[in-house]
């Protein structure tokens, strides 16, 4: 590397490094609320075979494809969470997704998506139970 090449890369560099100083310090002084999206799709299955392990990894699996469905905002796939048992805690499901869109237009082309019709078709011998919470934020 020339003299001239280094000195211009030690130089972007420098730049670089003093423009996110600059944008860390921003935000550490200004906190942004995280955005959520308007409607929260929230599912728990429950499976027919809860104990097995190869059940709950094909159903994660066939969860993380709903991703690739274009309305979908925001996307979490999850087992219940080791949290203090408690009378209001249900953790008697095996698997939920979390899916956020902008509108219920988004979610309601997300039902009839055919990547969410083959993930039904394809899955849905692996649970005997499914529970459905929409929300809708409120301004």
């Amino acid at each position: 590397m020339s003299d001239f090449n280094r000195r211009q890369f030690l130089a972007t560099s420098a730049l670089a490094g003093a423009s996110l100083a600059v944008s860390s310090s921003l935000s550490a002084t200004q906190p942004q609320a995280p955005v959520m999206p308007k409607l929260l799709h929230h599912v728990f299955f429950w499976l027919k075979n809860p104990e097995s392990a190869q059940d709950r990894a094909q159903l994660i699996t066939g969860i993380k494809t709903l991703a690739a469905i274009e309305t979908v905002r925001s996307f979490h796939v999850g087992v219940p969470a080791s949290t203090e048992k408690r009378e209001v805690v249900d953790n008697s499901y095996h698997v939920s997704e979390l899916l956020g869109f902008d509108d219920v237009a988004g979610q309601d082309a997300y039902q009839v998506h055919p990547i969410h019709q083959k993930f039904v078709e394809q899955y849905q011998h692996l649970w005997s139970r499914v529970v459905v919470y929409d929300v809708l934020a409120v301004d």
